[in-house]
């Protein structure tokens, strides 16, 4: 099991902010600060960190794990509000599982990031 991630970032500030809006849906807050590093989690726990190492060659996949479908547009909107770039609207991705429900937005640094939630249900929620 993972404790948690840290990825390389380009623009400290921008993706900082871009995090911060974009995970808040998922309940994730920034929680840690220091030496060109912040964490995101909850309570005193970070889990997913992002560090001024300047941009990375390699795009990276993150998937975040929702428990409503609902939690799935809402991250989708806010990430692309955030300044991330659309990379797969919120839809049923049959290709993985019937189930699959899942939106993907590439942040500042071009790192995929989805958010998945793998129970059934209506997408008029």
């Amino acid at each position: 099991m993972l404790d948690h991630i840290r990825i390389p970032v380009g623009d400290f500030a921008r993706s900082r902010e871009f995090y911060r809006q974009a995970l808040a849906c998922l309940g994730y807050e920034l929680v840690m600060e220091f030496d060109h590093s912040a964490g995101f989690g909850w309570a005193d726990k970070p889990e997913f960190w992002i560090r001024d190492d300047g941009p990375s060659n390699a795009q990276l996949h993150i998937a975040f794990r929702a428990e409503e479908r609902e939690v799935v547009r809402d991250f989708y909107r806010a990430a692309l509000a955030a300044g991330g770039t659309d990379n797969g609207v919120p839809d049923i991705y049959e290709e993985y599982h019937p189930d699959y429900y899942a939106a993907y937005v590439l942040d500042p640094d071009g790192n995929n990031l989805e958010v998945v939630c793998h129970l059934p249900g209506d997408l008029q929620e």
